[in-house]
């Protein structure tokens, strides 16, 4: 039963970040949780997840964030994602290119016995993104 409730936090965690519900967080992540790769500056908890989706969402209003594959065991989860957003806001210091994004990524998080995230490893194609805005060569 833990994999459907990690899998349950973990689509609520997706949709209050689609949504713009970011306090909603605040009961799906522990208070300690630790990302093993974090935004530049983001403190652990909520509020570092708070403060990185807070800012993406402020450069990409119409963000959407796809899960199109997912493993589950009792307390970790796996998945791969696509975000997709128009670029109508401030993006590290870049003023809107008002581009179109499309790029991809994967995540393992691993939850604690109440369901609540405790730890992430992710990567997302940031580069290709930026290249996408034309922010980065290549």
């Amino acid at each position: 039963m833990a994999q459907q409730t990690n899998i349950a936090a973990q689509t609520a965690f997706g949709e209050a970040v689609v949504a713009g519900d970011l306090d909603a967080l605040d009961a799906i992540v522990a208070p300690d949780s630790v990302d093993h790769d974090p935004a530049p500056g983001q403190v652990p908890g909520p509020a570092g997840y708070k403060a990185m989706f807070n800012d993406l969402r402020a450069a990409f209003p119409d963000l959407h964030v796809e899960v199109e594959h997912l493993l589950a065991t009792d307390d970790e989860l796996a998945f791969a994602y696509h975000i997709s957003g128009t670029h109508l806001g401030p993006l590290m210091g870049q003023p809107p290119t008002g581009l179109r994004v499309s790029y991809r990524g994967m995540q393992i998080s691993r939850f604690d016995e109440d369901g609540r995230l405790v730890e992430r490893w992710g990567s997302s194609d940031e580069l290709g993104m930026l290249r996408q805005l034309g922010l980065a060569d290549g």
